[in-house]
């Protein structure tokens, strides 16, 4: 699981060898932000400690990032069959354009077209998954296409690529969420063809076996089509199937990184997961997932696969993603506390003792540093991740929690100064509060997220962990997010030297319901609902506790001077709803109760006040912020001395978004 900011490449430069290191840029100089265009603002983010990394850590670190870099068109081909072919369409003209790039309004809206399906990693929009509208004509892009040469990979399906792009009524949307409609026919991803909803649950039905305590993550590494017969099948992302030839790559990377291994445990976990690759056998994968939960000692460490599954409707496949990061040994104090402490949250957890882990096993936790984001973890990317996402191993084995806290630092650094807490925040002394204890609260509540949260609780024997359905994801960000919101605000935190001063958790307490009732509908088009995961679980949690909290006025919404502004009137009686939604979430989990599930979603989560949405457009207006931000990449390259032989490993942070993007798509090219 992962969790993302709430407000808020070319090569790595990879097989290029450099003759000297790049110093960089004096701290004072940095400039996080990169490039700004629709709804999205590019960030720079820095990779503090990597110098002092030794030799074979940063050559290991350098392959891990080659492997992570060949995934990428394999999350292009799963959001949806027609990204590539229109990423190669699109990437050709804008390479060979002749006219006016600065004045011609109808390139430039070609180019913020293009900016905009390099982010999302295709045509559809990274967060609502709603189909990009293009402001320039049909006509303009069939111009810049006729200069272009007649053999051209993508010449032979350019106008059914026209169409896709330009008809609205086609893939309009990458993910539906909607209750009532067959999610995967409704839906424009790629990891299905063929099949309707009944027939890949009936699939998946008939291969589950209920007594089984140590079940596979059905469906997360397999396109479900139907054969030559009509049968449905899996076409599995392995070695000689489905994604071979980018996954050639990622292996051989992989290998290569292996000689530079720390330990014999790190060691084992990459053969593991080439081993896994090599077969596409899930029960080697949940073998893999143990060795990789078991490494503890290796400072370097990677996420690589198919691992998470919001970009599937069904919550079953996993989108590419990769994240190699090291460890942040200073700021890893507060998440081993925790961790430390996870048999204590899990005790007094305001849950039914029922659902209670009667021992918690394994629980690791550190802040990291991302050397390179990767896949479904790129442009766009978590700020906490809490693997393995299989509930069984998590219980018997543990789980690994992480807070990327040079992310969180580049979000931090280029808000500084925008006006938010200005315009939406109700007062001086709460927005003095926010200022204090805001980057603090935040991250711990990261911490607790994805440290316990994901962690805490237990499936009682029988239920399926897919019972939740399409709204298991939704459910499951809303219970980690509610164990943080809980113990942030406990005495414990202090206890822990955590927290300096008790008062501090309502910081985050302010900023969660405020940006849950009011301003990530910045986010939502007008008319829209809210589908996004980790929006319906924000907006379930605030809009819940604030009806539950109305016979205390817990919460209000007030006017000031026209203005609509949260007003948080009982911090401890809201840390109590807080607990009793909590435990309502994890009986649904534990129990499997769909029905209760999909109710509580359905009326707190989804709909959106049109008078207060435009209002919250209206006033994020003038404040031009974006609604959503992202990352390029640092670049790495082997420094050589005059033999040839590895000396260093050098990391600039002076390309930029375009230049990147370009490059990647030319360099790593898996799937041509």
């Amino acid at each position: 699981m992962k969790l993302k900011a709430i407000i808020a490449g070319a090569a790595v430069a990879m097989g290029v060898y450099a003759n000297a290191a790049q110093a960089e840029a004096p701290e004072k100089e940095f400039n996080y932000v990169n490039d700004r265009f629709a709804d999205i603002e590019v960030l720079r983010y820095k990779v503090p400690g990597f110098e002092e990394l030794s030799l074979n850590q940063k050559r290991l670190i350098y392959y891990l990032n080659e492997a992570a870099l060949w995934g990428r068109d394999i999350l292009w081909d799963q959001n949806c069959k027609y990204n590539l072919p229109i990423r190669y369409m699109l990437e050709d003209v804008y390479n060979n354009y002749k006219g006016d790039r600065k004045t011609d309004k109808e390139y430039k809206a070609f180019e913020t077209y293009l900016k905009q399906v390099w982010f999302a990693n295709g045509i559809h929009h990274h967060y609502s998954t709603d189909k990009f509208v293009p402001e320039f004509s049909r006509k303009f892009l069939e111009r810049e296409l006729a200069k272009l040469p007649s053999d051209a990979r993508w010449r032979s399906m350019q106008g059914e690529l026209l169409e896709v792009i330009f008809n609205p009524e086609i893939y309009a949307k990458r993910v539906n969420q909607a209750e009532g409609q067959d999610l995967i026919l409704t839906s424009a991803n790629n990891m299905y063809e063929g099949v309707t909803q009944k027939e890949v649950e009936d699939f998946y039905a008939a291969m589950k076996n209920p007594a089984d305590n140590t079940p596979v993550s059905y469906g997360l590494n397999a396109r479900v089509a139907k054969d030559a017969n009509g049968n449905v099948v899996e076409q599995v992302y392995r070695l000689g199937g489905y994604y071979n030839d980018a996954i050639a790559h990622i292996v051989e990377n992989l290998e290569k990184a292996m000689q530079f291994a720390e330990n014999e445990v790190q060691r084992n976990t990459i053969a593991k997961l080439i081993e896994y690759y090599r077969s596409g056998d899930l029960r080697t994968f949940d073998d893999y997932s143990i060795t990789w939960v078991t490494d503890t000692a290796s400072q370097v460490d990677f996420i690589n696969g198919f691992i998470e599954s919001y970009g599937d409707p069904l919550g079953m496949t996993g989108s590419w993603e990769s994240i190699v990061n090291f460890k942040n040994i200073p700021a890893s104090h507060r998440t081993e506390v925790l961790s430390s402490e996870a048999q204590w949250f899990e005790n007094n957890s305001p849950v039914d003792p029922r659902f209670r882990k009667d021992s918690v096993k394994g629980v690791s936790a550190k802040v990291i540093t991302a050397a390179i984001l990767a896949g479904d973890a790129y442009p766009s990317t978590p700020i906490g991740i809490n693997l393995p996402n299989a509930n069984w191993i998590r219980a018997a084995h543990g789980s690994k929690s992480v807070t990327i806290e040079n992310i969180t630092q580049a979000y931090d650094e280029a808000s500084h100064g925008n006006g938010f807490n200005e315009e939406f925040v109700i007062d001086q002394p709460t927005r003095e509060l926010l200022d204090k204890y805001l980057f603090i609260t935040d991250n711990l509540h990261t911490d607790l997220h994805e440290c316990l949260g994901h962690g805490s609780g237990k499936l009682l024997p029988g239920v399926d962990p897919d019972a939740l359905k399409a709204h298991g994801s939704t459910l499951e960000e809303t219970r980690a997010d509610l164990f943080a919101l809980y113990y942030l605000g406990d005495p414990k935190m202090v206890e822990l030297g955590l927290l300096d001063n008790p008062e501090a958790y309502k910081a985050e307490y302010y900023k969660y319901i405020l940006n849950g009732m009011m301003t990530q509908l910045m986010r939502i088009e007008p008319g829209k609902d809210v589908e996004e995961a980790h929006m319906r679980n924000r907006k379930l949690i605030a809009e819940w506790v604030y009806e539950n909290g109305k016979a205390d006025n817990v919460i209000e919404m007030v006017k000031v001077d026209g203005k609509t502004y949260i007003k948080i009137n009982d911090y401890e009686k809201l840390r109590g709803l807080f607990g009793r939604l909590l435990g309502e979430i994890q009986r649904i989990k534990s129990t499997g109760d769909y029905a209760a599930g999909a109710a509580l979603v359905e009326k707190y989560a989804v709909k959106v006040d049109p008078k207060l949405h435009k209002e919250v457009l209206d006033r994020y207006s003038h404040l031009n912020i974006a609604p959503y931000r992202g990352f390029v990449n640092p670049v790495y390259s082997l420094v050589a001395d005059k033999d040839g032989n590895v000396v260093d490993v050098a990391v600039k942070y002076t390309e930029d978004y375009i230049p990147q993007m370009i490059r990647y798509g030319k360099d790593y090219n898996g799937l041509k």
